[in-house]
């Protein structure tokens, strides 16, 4: 595509000039066309786009009709990187080309490497509006569209980063990106990584990446209590990991482990973590007095420890454990088809001192529940005329109640979080949570504006409705959670 510098024929430089006018007559011919055939019912469109994006392309390629150089350089090669381009092309997709170009058909352009070797796959978009790109590729190119202002490739990249967070790749990239979103204060972007991080964060522990984590993106995961992993260990585990190999300051890394949520963890695992995990033996006396209370949790009744401590505070509150104790995962074959029900056990609660309580839950799942306004009703004016409801009015509804009622029950509520798997670029990954407290059995908005009707839902994964139902114990009902 590039092309070296040399002599060009007057001819084709007179060439340049009457291909420009010529664009713009073609496209003042078109929208006059489209103005008469608008009033005509015999009108009809002929259809020659891609011929003319096959004749842009080749004006590129070729060189054709040339009126401007772009010269690209890199601090890393004495060469540049030549383009022959079209200045009323470039001009009509970038104002900072048009500046550029305003006096002047040659200008010198710097790059970094990274954007130096997709520059070729940005120009080739302002001639053809579109441009193929890799994971890799998607930061470099989205700097290129903000740079020259080209503010449909941005969009268009971003879009692209919030619906590839779940691909594949050997070196991870999500967290990568969140970085970048909060370099150049994209919010939207920085919220979708963000979120997809929680809601995967199990995979995203044991992958390469996780040694890139910031920070301050590590203490803003911390804090979430909608983070959906295994257990409390295997997030203590992969923070252990971080501190060994990033090795922050004092300051940091207790910041870091007073994050942790100590009475989460079993009792036998906070004894062995005190004797063999190396961070924690060096940091003891930042989380002395949290492992301490956890110690205290585990020994007595929720009711009682609450007499002494705060338990209206983040500490006490379980996040989204996988763990079998804390729910369990529901796969409904062909959801569509009819009303299924399910039943599970759950711990009473984290405390050892419930160890051996158990509390049964009911759940009921209906694909096409109607609202009360929706329902069918008799008319007065045709006896026994009956309002037709259609199936597309419903919505599934998802209903989860205990099953037993018990005295252990006092000072625990529940809060109930429902996790909707999806298959994204062959990996299935979180794609909703829904929560709700005990003072209801089910969530308002549960799969509102899924169409569970067609085989390719979105949210089915061969045919089927993925759940992982989690039951969270809390020992305050106006507790505040951290998201």
């Amino acid at each position: 595509m590039a092309r070296l510098t040399g002599a060009r024929p007057v001819a084709a430089r007179c060439w340049g000039c009457s291909a420009s006018a010529f664009l713009l007559l073609l496209l003042t011919v078109q929208a006059a066309q489209k103005a008469d055939l608008s009033g005509d019912a015999t009108a009809a469109t002929i259809n020659h786009s891609l011929t003319l994006l096959q004749r842009l392309q080749e004006l590129l390629q070729n060189g054709n009709g040339s009126d401007s150089v772009l010269r690209v350089r890199t601090a890393a090669s004495d060469e540049a990187k030549v383009f022959h381009t079209h200045q009323l092309l470039l001009s009509l997709q970038s104002e900072v080309f048009e500046s550029l170009l305003h006096n002047q058909s040659t200008i010198t352009l710097h790059e970094p490497p990274e954007t130096a070797a997709l520059f070729e796959k940005f120009i080739r978009y302002l001639y053809c509006g579109g441009v193929s790109i890799l994971l890799h590729q998607a930061i470099p190119m989205h700097q290129l569209a903000s740079k020259y202002r080209v503010w449909g490739l941005q969009r268009g990249v971003a879009d692209y980063m919030k619906t590839h967070l779940a691909s594949e790749s050997s070196q991870g990239h999500v967290v990568g990106w969140y970085h970048y979103a909060v370099r150049i204060g994209d919010a939207a972007l920085q919220e979708s990584c963000l979120q997809f991080l929680a809601w995967n964060l199990s995979a995203v522990l044991g992958s390469a990446e996780w040694g890139s984590v910031s920070v301050e993106l590590l203490l803003l995961l911390l804090e979430r209590s909608d983070l959906v992993l295994h257990s409390e260990l295997e997030l203590y585990t992969a923070v252990e990991s971080w501190l060994s190999r990033r090795q922050p300051e004092g300051p940091v890394a207790k910041r870091v482990l007073r994050a942790i949520r100590y009475p989460m963890i079993a009792p036998s695992q906070l004894f062995r973590l005190q004797a063999q995990s190396p961070v924690l033996a060096r940091h003891y006396g930042a989380v002395q007095d949290l492992l301490f209370q956890a110690f205290q949790f585990h020994a007595a009744s929720p009711l009682h420890f609450a007499k002494y401590f705060d338990v209206n505070c983040s500490m006490f509150l379980p996040r989204n454990y996988l763990a079998p104790g804390w729910g369990s995962q529901w796969v409904i074959n062909n959801p569509a088809r009819d009303d299924r029900s399910t039943s599970f056990q759950t711990q009473l609660g984290p405390s050892s001192h419930d160890a051996g309580k158990r509390v049964t839950w009911n759940v009921l799942f209906s694909p096409r529940w109607l609202p009360v306004s929706l329902r069918p009703v008799y008319s007065d004016s045709v006896s026994g005329s009956v309002q037709p409801a259609r199936i597309e009015d419903g919505r599934p509804r998802l209903v989860i109640t205990p099953a037993m009622s018990s005295p252990d029950f006092a000072g625990v509520s529940f809060q109930k979080t429902v996790l909707v798997g999806v298959r994204q670029q062959g990996r299935v990954v979180v794609k909703h949570a829904y929560s709700f407290h005990q003072s209801s059995d089910e969530a308002a908005d549960f799969l509102a504006h899924a169409d569970l009707q067609k085989r390719t839902s979105e949210y089915l994964i061969d045919n089927s409705l993925h759940l992982h139902i989690i039951i969270k114990p809390v020992y305050h009902s106006l507790i505040k959670a951290k998201k």
